[in-house]
């Protein structure tokens, strides 16, 4: 059965524990070294969930789904198409995605499934890259889908602040062979796909990954989006469910109005 771990605000402090029915079972230092539990349980209600992770760095991989590549007019490549997001666009459940509307004004939602790697991964097999795998997560891969048209490169149009959103929780010892991804935006299904249409599955994608950078511990890979990317406004509400791991739900904002509701414009 699939251990359910989640990071979460808790007397000022982010801290880590498992989800045990209504509590959560708190454990030190954090799931990524040797750690042991506390003792201490924490009721669920009222809990404010965080990113389950802080990466060093976010690797993706872009056109990994077959009716994905076909709606953007393209075909799947050859080799993994991989990309960057900086750690700094990470925000968990609840968290405003703040849509950059002074420089994008198409945002689109990507639902996918996170892999969380566990160990130091260089040069490694597929076989041996699935023992590195701490577990899974919901991810959103949002994207600005004009500047990714019209720029070279894709860090501008994938690495805003809040670009990607991360959670609830990380499912340990889960078959991710055929998982059900679906995207949500007000209620309404936008992408519905499973994980068993993986052009590239997870074993191939981290040993591909781990021949060109080294992977850490709490590295995140993001997988590909099946088909059904969308625009999101500010006022909707975005939500990715991903069969074993949960729902991940963001509001959509306009970072300009946040910013002047903020008192930081």
């Amino acid at each position: 059965m699939s251990t359910r771990i989640v990071r979460f605000a808790h007397e000022g402090s982010p801290r880590y524990g498992v989800l045990e029915g209504e509590e959560v079972a708190v454990i030190e230092p954090h799931p990524f070294v040797a750690h042991h539990p506390t003792g201490e349980r924490v009721p669920v209600a009222g809990l404010t969930l965080l990113a389950p992770v802080i990466p060093s760095k976010i690797v993706c991989v872009g056109k990994n789904y077959r009716d994905h590549a076909a709606e953007m007019g393209g075909e799947v490549p050859p080799e993994p198409l991989l990309f960057l997001k900086p750690s700094s666009s990470v925000i968990g459940p609840h968290e405003p995605i703040r849509l950059p509307t002074d420089r994008s004004d198409e945002v689109h939602h990507e639902a996918e499934l996170a892999v969380v790697v566990g160990a130091l991964l260089q040069r490694v097999s597929p076989e041996e890259a699935m023992r590195g795998v701490l577990g899974y997560t919901c991810a959103n891969d949002v994207t600005a889908r004009d500047l990714q048209r019209t720029e070279g490169q894709w860090f501008r149009a994938k690495g805003f602040d809040s670009f990607c959103p991360l959670g609830p929780a990380i499912a340990t010892d889960l078959d991710a062979d055929d998982l059900a991804v679906r995207c949500l935006v007000d209620d309404e299904v936008r992408q519905e796909g499973t994980t068993a249409d993986l052009v590239h599955g997870v074993g191939a994608l981290l040993s591909e990954i781990s021949h060109v950078t080294t992977l850490l511990p709490s590295d995140v890979v993001l997988t590909g989006t099946p088909a059904g990317v969308g625009p999101l406004r500010a006022g909707q509400m975005v939500r990715v469910e991903i069969e074993g791991i949960g729902a991940l739900t963001n509001p959509v904002v306009d970072r300009q109005a946040d910013a002047r509701g903020n008192g930081r414009g």
